[in-house]
């Protein structure tokens, strides 16, 4: 259930969500505006205010490559959630390295759960670097946990 007067949401449990490719400014090959995919499974636990969150399956596989992980950490005040998953695989494009970092924003209604994920380019400033020095991309999300 939402969180009543100034208390945290109890935003723990199995989601499984959908995710809808936004905006590519970032220009990341094979991100299509629009492309869905569906039954990610994600477990939230949490501790007081502080969240922690588990992609499993296939979209963990896919977060390992690209972000060197799947777990993102974070927390939760009233009925929204802010977690992030600070990326350490390495990806290159002409003389610039980058990472990618992802933060996780959502809010939840009732057992649902609703916001975006932000994937935000950390580069090394070289001269190659370009666009993924001030961009973002942008999936939108929607999942549900089975009712407490």
């Amino acid at each position: 259930m939402g969180a009543v007067g100034c208390g945290n949401a109890d935003v723990a449990g199995s989601y499984t969500i959908a995710l809808t490719n936004r905006d590519n400014t970032c220009q990341f090959d094979g991100w299509t505006v629009g492309t869905t995919t569906n039954n990610v499974p994600l477990n939230i636990t949490q501790n007081g205010g502080t969240v922690s969150g588990e992609v499993t399956g296939l979209a963990a596989a896919y977060l390992d490559a690209i972000a060197g992980g799947h777990i993102f950490t974070g927390s939760v005040s009233g009925n929204t959630v802010e977690m992030k998953l600070s990326g350490t695989r390495s990806g290159t494009r002409g003389n610039c390295d980058f990472t990618v970092d992802l933060v996780v924003k959502g809010t939840l209604t009732g057992d649902s759960l609703q916001g975006e994920i932000r994937y935000t380019p950390k580069t090394d400033g070289a001269s190659d670097c370009g666009v993924l020095n001030t961009c973002f991309n942008v999936q939108s999300f929607s999942g549900a946990r089975p009712p407490k």
